[in-house]
């Protein structure tokens, strides 16, 4: 495919990833942005991590594994809460106001809001 240094930069990996995550692929989502984060430095490694970890948590949850998405949900706002409002485009205000309902319906064992979509 062409070195690591050039994926780590491709915008085009990064809206592959994005457009995977608001199709409810959560995995192949959670791959794209894993291959950026590998050579990533902060504070872009950080966002990435939180946007993987959002990713195996809804993953998990389409699964049936809600443990799983109950405990990745708060690693992965930890690591998007330092993140500038509008990091490589993501709304990251609005992201965390939608996994913040997640974590309070599984929490209280209730439905869970529709997957979240990230708006660029």
């Amino acid at each position: 495919m062409g070195s690591h240094d050039r994926v780590a930069t491709d915008p085009d990996l990064f809206l592959r990833a994005v457009n995977h995550f608001n199709r409810a692929e959560f995995f192949e989502a959670h791959e794209a942005w894993e291959d950026i984060w590998r050579e990533a430095s902060q504070p872009e490694k950080q966002f990435l991590q939180g946007l993987i970890q959002v990713a195996v948590a809804l993953h998990h949850y389409s699964t049936g594994n809600v443990v799983g998405a109950r405990s990745l949900l708060p690693r992965a706002c930890s690591n998007l809460q330092g993140c500038p409002e509008d990091f490589r485009g993501v709304r990251i205000a609005e992201l965390m106001r939608l996994l913040e309902k997640w974590q309070s319906a599984l929490a209280e064992e209730k439905a869970v809001p529709p997957f979240p979509k990230l708006e660029l």
